[in-house]
């Protein structure tokens, strides 16, 4: 058929092309239909249904500066009937606010990337743990039948977004075309902040509950723990680093000897009885990913037969004022703090805090890696790689890969073993840091610091 592109008159005498008429046409159609893109919020259908105007109101109020004091203000469990209700109305009042302004980040980013399957179940896990808050917003929970109501959606909401990192890191893996790498770090440093000191919150009245057992009912489905009386909630004021190492370097070992037959081991030297204020999931997580690079590269390198060397050491009591926990361990200045995440405060200064370093004798890292560790989108894979999983030729693998679980079965500790941008992120939040040095073609000292907690005050 042959197509129709001679000149055409108009009733005016000026001469068309029909092929330009044609585009114009569509141009005027697609323009009365303004693009996602350019509507107030860009974000894909939801089934939970949520007015814009309740989401804009919340995210234009200013987050809470969350501090220790606050999580421990209630005092130490079991709490009083009122102490309960104060937790649960204070929870109430700042985790709306704080979903609010998570949806809003998510709403702008580009379109497309919203719109990627991975990241709109996260757009819509953000949704609907708002709405399931929204109905308490309007009252005070002031009987026991609300409070274990409430605690329960808490519980909901801790466990829908409890694979929310590593669906995101899919997501922007699948989106990495469309999106800067620095763009997808900061994006996700952000949303980690935010996301520690969300379910920081929730967890913490969550925790409070349920050491409150006197003022349960027994139809509850929350049950007493047998905490430890050093615990307030899931904080813990006499926590031993030393204990957490070990915990994590037996599992850590056991994920090595199946993946590679050999099973590294581990000291522990300096000061082992050191005790602080701290929350263990936290300090598990951090020390969890610096074991996995540490004990991966030993073992790779074939020196398994030397023990990775981890050295406590306690920072000495001072006068307030005299420590300074903003100098950086590896003379980069720190990275300026989010407006919208700060670091969380200490019970009460001096609050001296402790210093671990992992020392391996696992090779180093590469100069032309290093700068990029911190990097959640640093990848030697190109752009016609599907979803690349597994380690290079030259044994690098970018963060997104490994927290997205996009490798396969065979990357279970090359897979595991880079969580540097994500243990970062848990240590600065109650300011702290980690410092890298490498020895290329000798060995890695990784220094943690940990920001003291000081002591609750009674």
């Amino acid at each position: 058929m042959t197509s129709l592109s001679r000149p055409l008159r108009s009733c005016s005498g000026r001469i068309y092309n029909l092929n330009t008429t044609r585009r114009f046409s569509q141009l005027l159609r697609l323009s009365r239909h303004a693009s996602p893109s350019t509507q107030k919020w860009s974000h894909p259908p939801s089934s939970t249904v949520i007015a814009d105007d309740d989401v804009a109101s919340l995210a234009s109020k200013p987050l809470h500066a969350l501090s220790l004091a606050d999580l421990v203000k209630h005092g130490r469990p079991p709490l009083s009937t009122a102490a309960l209700f104060s937790s649960a109305n204070f929870t109430l009042s700042l985790l709306p606010i704080r979903l609010a302004h998570r949806i809003q980040a998510l709403r702008n980013l580009p379109f497309i990337v919203v719109s990627n399957p991975n990241i709109s179940k996260i757009y819509n896990n953000y949704l609907h743990s708002l709405s399931t808050l929204l109905p308490y917003k309007s009252k005070t929970i002031s009987n026991l039948e609300d409070e274990i109501r409430f605690t329960e959606v808490l519980a909901d909401l801790v466990e829908t977004h409890a694979h929310t990192i590593p669906t995101l890191a899919r997501g922007f893996l699948e989106c990495r075309k469309y999106i800067k790498p620095e763009e997808v770090t900061r994006f996700l440093d952000e949303h980690l902040r935010a996301r520690i000191g969300t379910r920081l919150i929730a967890e913490q009245h969550i925790a409070l509950h349920v050491s409150s057992q006197p003022h349960q009912h027994s139809h509850s489905k929350f049950h007493p723990l047998d905490h430890p009386s050093s615990y307030i909630g899931v904080i813990d004021t006499a926590l031993q680093p030393a204990t957490i190492v070990n915990n994590c370097g037996n599992f850590v070992s056991e994920i090595c000897e199946l993946k590679y037959g050999v099973r590294p081991t581990w000291v522990i030297d300096g000061e082992p009885d050191t005790t602080f204020a701290y929350v263990p999931v936290h300090l598990e997580y951090i020390i969890t990913e610096l074991l996995k690079n540490a004990f991966r590269a030993t073992v790779e390198s074939g020196r398994s037969h030397e023990p990775v060397v981890i050295t406590i050491a306690a920072e000495p009591e001072s006068p307030i004022g005299t420590l300074d926990h903003s100098r950086p361990l590896d003379g980069i200045p720190p990275r300026q703090e989010s407006e919208e995440n700060p670091s969380i405060q200490p019970f009460d200064d001096p609050a001296p805090g402790v210093t671990i370093r992992i020392r391996d004798r696992g090779g180093g890292i590469s100069p032309d890696v290093l700068p990029n560790i911190w990097s959640y989108s640093f990848t030697t894979f190109s752009d016609a790689d599907e979803l690349p999983g597994q380690t290079s030729s030259s044994g690098n693998m970018d963060a997104l890969n490994a927290i997205s679980g996009a490798g396969g079965e065979n990357s279970s500790i090359a897979g595991l073993g880079y969580g540097l941008p994500l243990g970062r992120a848990y240590a600065e939040y109650f300011g702290g840091g980690i410092g890298v040095q490498s020895l290329y073609g000798w060995g890695c000292d990784v220094y943690l610091r940990l920001k003291g907690l000081g002591k609750p005050k009674d």
